[in-house]
């Protein structure tokens, strides 16, 4: 029988954070627990011919709405809202008589122009700030022609983590429309889409696409409230800095630029260009997740729930302070039940319009297990196979085997930290430099391979609840790992692009065996953009002051530049590599045996050697993997009866078979093999 865990499966990420609880985070609960949501739909709607503005602010004494004509104006029609007994206030009026920008202001001091907060598409302008103002839509018209969720099975998903931007925006890419939407999805290109189909992946994961602070502060200007010392680049191009939950990010549609001061968004495009980008990704089979960031906001952009009642959405102090356990901003009050509903809202919104197949949360650790479940509930209706994709610590908290008990899957990182390594050095490196991770035994590295179950000390329930991968966006890129760890390059050494693109035989076959440990694993698997050929993040230095330029760069969040920019070229000079991630992921896709995550589907056999062993797996084909971590040895292994097709071994991997077998093999050092029967 297949394991179905359904929809609900959270994904989330393993940091090396050690601790289990997050007390503020319980008291805040408790603060919370005897509140309910208001019943009442928030934003703006449309009934036949009225629109109808509402907002949930019970604190505020005074309201009015107000409409413009253009998108940088500063006063506008203004009209008095009714606040109902329930701290909601509303609006109507006739559609046609409508501008085609509103927002809120109190009436009283500060007279601040204030975005609704539930806006599905924004205007606004390019400085730390963002002032903004809500676009009214036409009606509904975009053409879906048939599309729905991909429902893909979890357990067979290969996932490409991606930005948006970094995809296609490169000369090299050949894109027409670069770091956009519409450019993701051209068919004449080396990147974005095109790059996907090359590698044979069936899942993207897109960093945030909800609408964020792309500008921070100024840097170092002694004028502004806070003192900027860290971010010379004055940017956040990852995009982990939510503005706005309900509105597409306006930077990446077709007339997104990046000029200070200018105004984004006045027609509202990004809304049917992001459509038109997921509706042909679900064309090809590639099932739609995005990153989403609701623990936290900026601290210093004009973020509507922070200007309309903070009280509400924040983690406040005794004074009224904003709570920074995140580390990245000011914390969202997951536990509110407004804001609870605020966010399985939006997950349901980007499901029912966007036709978005899963998601993956940002530090999910600081999310409440109440509004776990509430999001479980909510989108298990509209998708019984949504994807949830989560990251399990912040605030001090780790809690991925408290996230399993819950249904949900996380990345599992102790597998990332047992087959790479933790830091770049001797004595933290991992199975694929002969290294028992963290004074781990054989028996802890079997573990990793059958779903790190919690019978077995692992986190999971089930081995679907496992995602495997060995790099994301956050730390150094694998490639620069093996740089660092083999003594390629110092971590303050200043290198070229040139210097380091190209992999020595020694990093191909670590990189090599590292593949194949990944994509045999048990539970699904994801990859970060650039991993297939062993990418460099090498600052590049745009701005012109960098003192850190030429070093390898571990959290790159900052820089819109070549420094993420993926150089399509250097996947062609690493084409072996490539070539071999291509044809494990098509064995993968091939085998149902691999994919498979039913609990006791695999079984070992065991080496006498501490740094190999292989299992089992049969069905209607039995295949067999041997690993082999020792640096220096050949280990050999008795084949059951029969003849045997090696699939991949330590140079090349393919599902037409790249070899033959029978009786024994000798598996060489740092190296795998797959075969079948």
């Amino acid at each position: 029988m297949r394991l179905q865990l359904g929809v609900f499966i959270l994904i989330i990420s393993m940091s090396n954070i050690s601790c289990t609880n997050n007390p503020e985070l319980d008291s805040k609960m408790t603060d919370s627990k005897n509140l309910k949501a208001v019943d009442e739909t928030l934003g703006l709607t449309q009934s036949g011919d009225r629109l109808i503005f509402r907002v949930y602010a019970p604190a505020v004494s005074d309201l009015e709405i107000v409409f413009f004509d253009s998108q940088a104006s500063t006063t506008g029609e203004s009209h008095l809202m009714n606040k109902k007994k329930n701290g909601v206030w509303e609006f109507q009026m006739e559609a046609s008589h409508a501008a085609p920008f509103y927002a809120y202001r109190r009436q009283s001091a500060p007279k601040q122009i204030i975005a609704d907060p539930y806006s599905r598409a924004v205007v606004r302008q390019n400085n730390y700030h963002y002032p903004s103002k809500s676009v009214i839509l036409p009606p509904e018209n975009y053409d879906w022609e048939g599309d729905t969720f991909t429902h893909a099975a979890l357990g067979d998903l290969v996932i490409l983590e991606s930005h948006l931007r970094d995809m296609t925006v490169h000369p090299s890419s050949g894109t027409k429309q670069v770091g956009t939407y519409r450019g993701f999805v051209e068919s004449d290109q080396r990147g974005g889409i095109q790059h996907l189909k090359d590698l044979g992946v069936n899942a993207v994961e897109f960093l945030p696409l909800q609408e964020f602070g792309n500008i921070e502060i100024d840097y170092k200007n002694p004028d502004l409230g806070v003192w900027n010392d860290w971010n010379a680049y004055e940017n956040n191009h990852w995009g982990y800095m939510t503005s706005f939950f309900f509105a597409p990010e306006i930077y990446y549609a077709s007339d997104g630029i990046r000029d200070r001061g200018a105004w984004l968004g006045e027609d509202g495009r990004a809304v049917n260009e992001m459509k038109e980008m997921v509706k042909i990704l679900h064309q090809q089979g590639i099932s739609v997740i995005m990153d989403v960031v609701y623990n936290h906001v900026s601290q210093y952009d004009e973020n509507p729930f922070k200007l309309i009642d903070k009280a509400v959405y924040f983690r406040l102090d005794e004074k009224g302070n904003y709570i920074a356990a995140s580390g990245c901003g000011n914390d969202f009050q997951t536990e509110h039940p407004m804001a609870r509903k605020m966010i399985v809202e939006s997950l349901v919104y980007w499901m029912e319009e966007y036709h978005i197949d899963g998601f993956r949360f940002d530090l999910a650790a600081m999310i409440d297990l109440e509004t776990v479940d509430a999001i479980t509930e909510a989108t298990q209706k509209i998708n019984p196979d949504v994807l949830l994709i989560a990251e399990p610590w912040g605030g001090g908290a780790y809690n991925p085997a408290e996230l399993a008990d819950h249904g949900w899957a996380s990345w599992n990182d102790r597998f990332r930290n047992g087959i790479k390594g933790r830091n770049p050095r001797a004595d933290d490196t991992g199975f694929i430099f002969g290294k028992l991770w963290d004074g781990n035994t054989k028996e802890y590295f079997k573990s990793l391979m059958t779903g790190y179950l919690q019978p077995e000390g692992g986190h999971y329930r089930h081995p679907v609840q496992s995602v495997n991968y060995l790099e994301s966006h956050d730390d150094n890129t694998m490639g620069d790992y093996i740089r660092l760890a083999t003594g390629k390059i110092g971590r303050e050494q200043v290198v070229t692009r040139e210097q380091v693109a190209r992999l020595s035989p020694e990093e191909l076959r670590l990189h090599k065996f590292a593949a194949l440990n990944l994509m045999v694993s048990q539970g699904p698997v994801m990859m970060a953009q650039g991993q297939s050929w062993g990418r460099a993040k090498v600052i590049a230095n745009s701005i012109g002051s960098d003192p850190h330029a030429g070093m390898l760069d571990h959290n790159s969040y900052e820089k819109d530049d070549e420094t993420n920019w993926l150089n399509w070229d250097e996947k062609a000079l690493n084409k072996d590599l490539v070539d071999y991630y291509k044809g494990l992921i098509a064995i993968r896709n091939r085998s149902a045996e691999l994919r498979n995550v039913e609990e006791g589907f695999r079984s070992f056999i065991e080496s006498k050697d501490k740094l190999s062993f292989g299992f089992q797996m049969s069905a209607d084909q039995k295949i067999i993997v041997f690993l082999n971590a020792n640096p220096k040895t050949t280990v050999k292994y008795t084949l059951p009866a029969g003849e045997w097709m090696i699939l991949a071994d330590a140079s090349s991997a393919s599902p037409e078979g790249v070899g033959a077998a029978s009786k024994s093999i000798a598996v060489a050092p740092r190296s795998g093999v797959i075969l079948v029967q």
